[in-house]
């Protein structure tokens, strides 16, 4: 079966599950959105949405978050692993979105990746669901399931990201980003596919 023909049963199957997806990380703005996302790195969505209701609490700008110390933001943020990397690196990028953006958040991948803790990934996750400029970012699941699809043979994130984009229509990236995610969580987990998972099925690798 040609790529092609695997990418359109793909599609087919994450439109009939997921139509409209939401973003799983909750956020107000795109900056309580970059916080959450630099905060998801090795930590689950779900961890994330329970810690952040508070931390949003105290710290709803850079200008708040600036103000705290890094001691302060890691009592917030403690049962998200990595926990003093994290608040040192959420204090420095409210300080330089204060410094060099007047307090906002970028519209650009350039400058967003030029803030500390934030990759390619998390700029990606940013520009795509605050700004809805086209991103295919790709985490953990979006790289196994499009191995394990046959949809890329890449052996790096940046690889599958490309192939990816060649695959599916630009206008549809966004939306693609969040069906696979929640797939990956739902229907297709890590350890294996499920039975049930129908994607798996018609392509013949379940």
């Amino acid at each position: 079966m040609l790529r092609a023909e695997k990418a359109a049963i793909v599609l087919d199957e994450l439109q009939r599950a997921y139509p409209e997806p939401g973003c799983p990380l909750h956020h107000h703005d795109p900056f309580t959105l970059l916080v959450a996302v630099m905060l998801s790195a090795q930590c689950t969505d779900a961890r994330v949405n329970k810690v952040t209701p508070a931390l949003f609490a105290a710290a709803p700008t850079p200008q708040a978050m600036a103000a705290m110390s890094w001691e302060q933001v890691r009592e917030y943020i403690a049962t998200c692993g990595l926990t003093e990397t994290k608040a040192k690196r959420l204090v420095a990028m409210s300080h330089l979105l204060i410094e060099r953006h007047n307090g906002q958040v970028p519209a650009s991948f350039e400058e967003l990746e030029a803030l500390p803790g934030v990759g390619h990934k998390t700029a990606s996750v940013v520009m795509a669901q605050a700004f809805g400029h086209p991103a295919f970012p790709v985490d953990t699941h979006i790289y196994r399931l499009a191995r394990r699809w046959g949809l890329s043979r890449g052996k790096t994130v940046e690889k599958v990201e490309a192939d990816l984009k060649k695959l599916f229509s630009r206008e549809l990236w966004n939306l693609l980003h969040v069906q696979l995610v929640l797939w990956g969580r739902e229907r297709c987990p890590a350890r294996g596919c499920r039975p049930s998972c129908p994607v798996c099925r018609r392509l013949g690798v379940a």
